[in-house]
């Protein structure tokens, strides 16, 4: 099958993106890395009346180290970020997760931008957006509007980007001395999506770990964070933190595998994780 007819259009400005996008609302699409929007429209699933290419603007790449923060432009590639020295020093959480995501093929052509607005719940960068506590730094034509991780992913593909914005780039804080972090999935097959995944991070304190934050991916309908197991994990309690998160996700049945199998999977992939940071702070 191939894409609907659609104009396409290819600004080299942020600005000029955005008055194409407040002209056409919805019937317009943006284009960044392509890896599900190309599928989408190759099956009919999508059918927009204009596809605007945002792959010639300067202001939406790059990656920077500025006043306590990392900002990752949205068009950064999948491997830009994951190979990025200033993403293996700073945010080495986003280092480990890269070679998770899908194929070399479209490590190379994807972006995070790409992947963080679409909302997928089964792929790694939201979920580590939540772990990290990021902010997404979005655009429309009135002006700039910052959004915590926290309340940017809001369902099944569905996010905080407004049909008359734009995702410029993801802002992660620097993490403080004694920095931890941990990373995990399980999927049937290399390459596949996760069955479930866990992204965390958190600091050694006193050889214990202190503000922890357990954002599992491939288990609802958006990358959940798992307070309660994370406070469990603090007192230093991995069982206990296992037994809450029957409490903290409720994984559907699908045509991939059953719910119950999904959180004991979850359990699974807490108890690795956890376990290595635990081992990581006693010896920090």
């Amino acid at each position: 099958m191939k894409a609907p007819d659609f104009a396409y259009a290819r600004p080299t400005t942020l600005d000029e993106a955005l008055a194409l996008l407040a002209e056409h609302g919805e019937d317009a699409r943006l284009l960044a890395g392509g890896q599900s929007l190309v599928t989408s429209l190759n099956m009919r699933l999508a059918a927009p009346s204009l596809l605007i290419d945002l792959n010639r603007i300067p202001d939406l790449a790059g990656i920077a180290e500025s006043d306590g923060l990392v900002r990752i432009g949205a068009m950064a590639r999948h491997r830009e970020v994951g190979e990025s020295p200033l993403v293996r020093e700073r945010l080495p959480l986003l280092a480990a997760a890269m070679p998770h995501i899908a194929h070399p093929a479209i490590r190379n052509r994807g972006t995070i931008g790409g992947s963080v607005a679409l909302g997928d719940p089964a792929t790694e960068w939201p979920a580590c957006c939540l772990a990290l506590d990021a902010t997404m730094v979005v655009r429309a034509q009135g002006g700039e509007r910052r959004v915590p991780a926290a309340e940017f992913f809001q369902g099944l593909y569905t996010t905080a980007v407004g049909p008359d914005e734009i995702l410029v780039a993801i802002e992660m804080p620097i993490p403080s001395s004694g920095a931890l972090w941990g990373f995990d999935e399980l999927a049937r097959r290399s390459g596949d999506y996760a069955l479930a995944g866990l992204a965390a991070s958190a600091r050694s304190e006193g050889g214990r770990l202190a503000d922890v934050r357990l954002a599992f991916f491939g288990v609802a309908d958006r990358p959940v964070l798992a307070s309660a197991a994370a406070a469990a994990l603090q007192a230093g309690d991995i069982k206990a933190a296992q037994a809450m998160l029957g409490d903290e996700i409720d994984p559907p049945d699908d045509i991939a595998v059953k719910g119950a199998t999904r959180l004991h999977l979850a359990r699974v992939l807490l108890g690795r994780v956890a376990g290595r940071m635990m081992e990581a702070a006693g010896g920090a």
